[in-house]
């Protein structure tokens, strides 16, 4: 047997291999995060608050309280998350931010919130109030394609 081909089915079993042990890594990360998830749920509360501010920062930099800040891992510490200051009632809080809703957060506005300990969930205006998403800054690779359609009579593409 040629010594290329003993090679290549050694490479093959270590891939093999690979990919099952990320199958079945997968799967119970997942159950994990979905018994996260309901637990979340399970805890959530509808409050108002005042959004004062909001930005993506370390863990570490995030003044959160030395308690919280003891449970987060090591390695965790340093990647950076979405925070957003708030003021529930009299005191000053900060709250992790789902990445989903991130964007929808308003800055100095009033808001009705679904928190689940220090995690905001999901927000909604008050008094029936629409969120309005903020608009991001266009890049100047897209501004130079807009012109250049506008000036070719083209439709821009939103």
């Amino acid at each position: 047997m040629p010594s290329w081909l003993i090679i290549l089915l050694i490479v093959l079993a270590v891939v093999i291999g690979l990919l099952v042990l990320l199958y079945f890594a997968g799967r119970k990360l997942q159950k994990r995060q979905a018994e996260q998830q309901s637990m979340l749920e399970a805890n959530k509360q509808t409050v108002s608050l005042l959004v004062i501010d909001k930005k993506r920062m370390k863990v570490k930099d995030a003044q959160l309280p030395a308690s919280v800040t003891a449970q987060i891992p090591k390695i965790s510490r340093n990647m950076k998350a979405s925070f957003v200051k708030v003021k529930i009632g009299p005191q000053l809080v900060t709250l992790f931010c789902d990445e989903k809703i991130y964007d929808s957060v308003p800055v100095k506005k009033e808001v009705k919130a679904e928190i689940s300990g220090m995690y905001l969930m999901s927000v909604k205006g008050v008094h029936g109030t629409k969120i309005i998403r903020e608009q991001k800054k266009k890049g100047r690779f897209k501004q130079a394609l807009e012109k250049a359609q506008e000036k070719a009579g083209a439709k821009p593409i939103k």
